[in-house]
C-alpha cells in the first residue's frame, strides 16, 4: 500500500466509526423511548394543551436563529455576501443538518454556498471553522457567566454532578488538543489568520460575535418559551443552563441534528433542573418540533431551490 492510498482509507475508516457511533446512539435513544413509552405519551398530551401565545414566541425565536446564523456567517468572512440567499442557505443548512451526522449537512451546504459566492474552498472551510470556534467559545462563556451571576438559581447538582456543567468547556478543550496535532495544525494557523483578518474590521467582528451570542440565546429562548407554554414553573436561568449543558454534551456524539443525543441530554438536564419527567419530555418535544421537525420539509425545498438556481 502506498502512502498516497492511506488518506482515503483513513477517511473511510473514520466514516465507518462515525456511522457506528450514530447508529449506537440512535439505537440507545430508541430503547429509552420504548422503555418510557408512558412518559412520552404524557409529555405529548401536555404539549398538545400548551399555551398558544408562548408557542408563537417560541416560533419567532426559532425563526430568529436562522437570521442570527446568517449574521454570524457574514461576520466570519471579509467579503460581502448576498443577504437573502445567505439567510435562505442557513434555513436549508438546518434541514440538511438533520440528514448527516455531527453538523456535516450544515457544513456542506454553507461550504458550497460560500464557494458559489466566490471564496476559495480553503477560505470557505476556514470561515466555517471560525464560526464554529466562536460559537463554542460563546456557549462556554455564557455557561460560565450564568454560573457566576446566578449561583443560587442554577442548581444542577441535585441529580447531576457539577462536572456536567463543564461539558461544553471539556468538549472545546478536546477539540483544541486534537487540532494542535499533526496535519490539523496548519488548518488552525489558517483559521487564526482569517480570525485576524475579520477582527481588523469592527463591523465584521461585531457580526461574528454578536450573531453567535444571539444564536445561542435564541435557541435557549425557544426552550424557555416552550417551558412556559406547558406551564412548567422553572426559572429561565435554569432552563438556559440546561440547554447550554445539553448542547455541549450532544456535541460529543455525532448524530444527525443531535437526534437522540440532544434529546436525551436536554431531558436529563431539565429533569436535573427540577422538571418532572413528563414535563421535561414535553419541553424537548416542543423544542424539537419548532427547531427541527416542522422546518425540515420546507428547508429541504429551499435547499433544492437554491441548488436549482446554482446558489449551492
Amino acid at each position: 500500500m502506498t502512502e498516497a492510498e492511506s488518506p482515503p482509507i483513513t477517511v473511510g475508516r473514520h466514516r465507518y466509526v462515525q456511522l457506528g457511533i450514530t447508529l449506537l446512539v440512535l439505537t440507545a435513544a430508541g430503547g429509552m423511548l420504548a422503555a418510557h413509552r408512558s412518559t412520552l405519551d404524557s409529555g405529548t398530551d401536555r404539549l398538545a394543551a400548551a399555551d398558544g401565545e408562548w408557542l408563537v414566541l417560541a416560533c419567532l425565536a426559532a425563526v430568529g436563529t436562522w437570521v442570527c446564523a446568517a449574521v454570524a456567517q457574514q461576520g466570519a468572512v471579509v467579503e460581502r455576501l448576498p443577504r437573502g440567499r445567505l439567510v435562505a442557505a442557513q434555513f436549508a443548512a438546518g434541514a440538511a443538518n438533520h440528514l448527516l451526522p455531527a453538523g456535516a449537512g450544515a457544513a456542506l451546504v454553507n461550504l458550497r454556498f460560500l464557494t458559489r459566492c466566490g471564496l476559495s474552498t480553503r477560505r470557505s472551510a476556514t470561515a466555517l471553522a471560525v464560526k464554529a470556534a466562536v460559537g463554542g467559545i460563546v456557549r462556554c462563556a455564557l455557561g460560565v457567566a450564568l454560573l457566576v451571576t446566578s449561583p443560587g438559581t442554577v442548581r444542577l447538582s441535585a441529580r447531576v454532578p457539577h462536572v456536567l456543567v463543564l461539558l461544553p468547556v471539556a468538549a472545546g478543550a478536546v477539540v483544541l488538543a486534537v487540532a494542535l496535532r499533526g496535519r490539523l495544525a496548519r488548518v488552525v494557523s489558517r483559521v487564526l489568520a482569517d480570525v485576524r483578518d475579520v477582527h481588523r474590521c469592527p463591523a465584521r467582528a461585531g457580526a461574528l460575535w454578536g450573531g453567535s451570542v444571539a444564536f445561542a440565546l435564541l435557541h435557549a429562548a425557544v426552550i424557555v418559551a416552550v417551558v412556559h407554554a406547558i406551564g412548567l414553573g422553572l426559572p429561565a436561568s435554569r432552563v438556559v443552563m440546561a440547554y447550554l449543558v445539553a448542547s455541549g454534551a450532544a456535541a460529543l456524539l455525532p448524530t444527525p441534528g443531535g437526534l437522540g443525543s440532544l434529546d436525551a441530554a436536554l431531558a436529563l438536564a431539565l429533569t436535573a433542573a427540577g422538571a418532572p419527567g413528563p414535563a421535561a419530555v414535553s419541553a424537548v418535544l416542543g423544542y424539537r418540533l419548532l427547531t427541527g421537525w416542522l422546518p425540515l420539509v420546507p428547508g429541504l425545498l429551499v435547499l433544492a431551490l437554491l441548488a436549482r438556481r446554482s446558489a449551492l
